[in-house]
This record gives structure tokens, sequence and C-alpha cells, in this order.
């Protein structure tokens, strides 16, 4: 019975030992290769799909930047509005005074769309995590270290502080006169 498969060399009954041992180094060669090329996919696929990953971690990355600067960028613009709602509307200027105000609130609904949140704080504890005190003031009919007057509102994202709330703080303990803090 002789069994011959394409580009592996038939071993006739009277072939020597050596071709033997040789036909086998070849075989066993050919499937070293084999498992060594084998490998070397295996690791350039994980290597491509680490890749893949990392490539989209950073475009992601760099899109929530672009995004934060852009908000950033664009509170100084939600201040000025609530700075003239706050100056109060002069007779004939409700139209105008409604247009800010609808303003306002398009753009603070924009703001929560993006998870980023304020509240009001005047009254509350200060908390130099999420507040900067750029004055203080005594006022004997409010709480030690309260806040008292928001200068510029804060903003956070979850637990996170976006920016900092410039207030000014109570302080009990100093005289009558209102100081300002540098």
């Amino acid at each position: 019975m002789k069994t011959t498969h394409q580009n592996i060399p038939s071993i006739e009954p009277e072939a020597s030992t050596e071709q033997a041992v040789i036909v086998t180094a070849e075989v066993d060669s050919f499937l070293q290769e084999l498992v060594e090329q084998k490998d070397l996919n295996l690791r350039q696929a994980a290597e491509f799909e680490n890749f893949k990953r990392r490539s989209r971690q950073e475009s992601e990355a760099r899109a929530a930047a672009q995004k934060e600067s852009f908000i950033h960028e664009l509170l100084p613009s939600i201040d000025n509005l609530e700075r003239a709602l706050a100056s109060g509307a002069s007779p004939g200027s409700s139209q105008f005074h409604q247009g800010v105000e609808m303003t306002l609130q398009q753009l603070r609904l924009l703001l929560r769309q993006h998870g980023i949140e304020t509240e009001e704080i005047a009254g509350l504890p200060f908390d130099p995590h999420r507040h900067e005190a750029i004055s203080r003031r005594h006022d004997p009919s409010q709480a030690d270290r309260s806040i008292l007057e928001v200068f510029q509102r804060g903003y956070q994202r979850g637990e996170k502080v976006f920016r900092p709330a410039k207030v000014a703080v109570n302080d009990r303990m100093a005289p009558e006169k209102a100081s300002h803090a540098g």
C-alpha cells in the first residue's frame, strides 16, 4: 500500500532511516514555522485591537476636552446675560428683558443637557472646594462662614466642580466693617 501526498515526499519501505529522519526534521521545521506564524498573527491582531481601542479613547478624550473648553468659553456670556437681567429693566424695554431671559433659559438648558449644573448657594455654608471667597463681611444675622452674596455663579458636572462660584462669606469674627480678601 503506497500513499502519496502532494508536497510531502513519500517514504518507500526500502528508504533509508536517514531519509526518514530528514523528512521528519522538515515536517517538524514546517510545523514550528506554522506555530510561529500563527503566534505572530495573533499578536498582530491583538496589537491592532489595542491600537483601535487607544485611538477611540484618545478621540473621545479630545472631543470631551473641546466640549469642556467651549463650555468654559460660553460661561462669561451667560454671566453677562445674568448681569443684564439683574440690572433691572428700564420702562419700555420689557420685550428686550424677556428676550434676554429666554436666551438665558435656553443656554442653561443646553448646559444641563451636557451635565453642567448650578445651584442657588446664597445662605449655604462656604465650601472652599466648591466656592472661591473673594470678600468677607460681617452679618450677625447670618451663620458664620455662610455665603452672603454670589458674585459669579459656580457650575459643576456631577460632583466635580466645573467652575467655582465667586462669593462673599460671612465672618462673624471680623469687625462690623466689610473687608475684602485678595
